[in-house]
């Protein structure tokens, strides 16, 4: 376990996240939702113009870099949080970086553009490289496994291996599982309690389960009523190994992550 660790803040800029989209499209709004995160304690501000939520709908990279522009601009300038972009595109996430994001969170792992790897090496930025059976038009449709943990396992060491062959310093590389990317409920709930396992690999663990399906299931509660569940599902991830947890609702994860950090400290069990 992690003696403490950071909260990544999300800001979709899309009509059609599975959680939030709409509410932020307007640039307005969406710079507006990340300056309230930044003031929650958010360590990092996660700006994504495309949905990866099952059965999404691609996007072009003009249509996500006119959503992100503008939302990447304005944060940056505030001077706060660190900025990370959600993409797997080439030409969206070299704007990002030229706009000022020092992070590239790719669910593909460079498996969609294998070139984004190469600028990210060429810009020196942070990546988290993220778990995913196939793409989100078809990760839900019936996902299976050997194993899941080792499965995962292999995945996220075989794209380290890639990232660092194209000049990505391995100190600058995140890992994520994947939590809700192709994987039943059972599989993510296999995923938290074998996080650690995933330690193996040597490279810190990003964790993004914030109000995601399996809570659902597992409760009967809406998208917009399982903050209980993200908390439950954050403070054992932290407590099973995860550096960085993604998530919606910064203040109350915030103030969970205080108190669990606390208790450990303190060696209670």
């Amino acid at each position: 376990m992690n003696a403490s660790a950071l909260v990544m803040g999300i800001v979709n800029v899309t009509p059609d996240s599975f959680s939030d989209g709409g509410q932020f499209l307007d640039p307005e709004r969406a710079i507006a939702h990340g300056r309230q995160l930044a003031a929650e304690g958010a360590d990092v501000l996660d700006v994504g113009g495309e949905s990866t939520r099952p059965g999404a709908d691609a996007v072009t990279a003009e249509e996500e870099l006119q959503r992100i522009a503008p939302v990447v601009r304005a944060l940056v300038e505030d001077g706060g949080p660190a900025v990370s972009i959600d993409t797997s595109k080439l030409a969206v996430g070299e704007a990002a970086l030229e706009l000022g994001a020092t992070i590239v969170n790719d669910v593909t792992a460079f498996r969609a553009e294998p070139d984004l790897a190469r600028l990210c090496a060429q810009r020196r930025c942070d990546v988290v490289l993220m778990h995913m059976l196939g793409d989100p038009r078809t990760m839900q449709q019936d996902p299976t496994y050997d194993d899941v943990v080792n499965d995962v396992k292999s995945f996220l060491a075989e794209r380290i291996a890639f990232a660092i062959s194209e000049g990505i310093e391995e100190e600058r590389i995140s890992i994520d599982p994947g939590i809700g990317f192709g994987k039943t409920v059972e599989h993510n709930l296999e995923l938290h309690r074998r996080l650690g396992e995933l330690a193996d690999l040597g490279r810190p663990i990003v964790f993004g389960s914030s109000r995601k399906s399996f809570i659902g299931q597992l409760t009967g509660a809406p998208v917009d009523q399982r903050l209980g569940g993200t908390i439950a599902s954050n403070v054992i991830a932290y407590a099973n190994g995860a550096s960085t947890l993604r998530v919606h609702d910064v203040g109350p994860i915030r103030q969970a992550l205080t108190v669990a950090e606390a208790i450990y400290e303190r060696g209670l069990r």
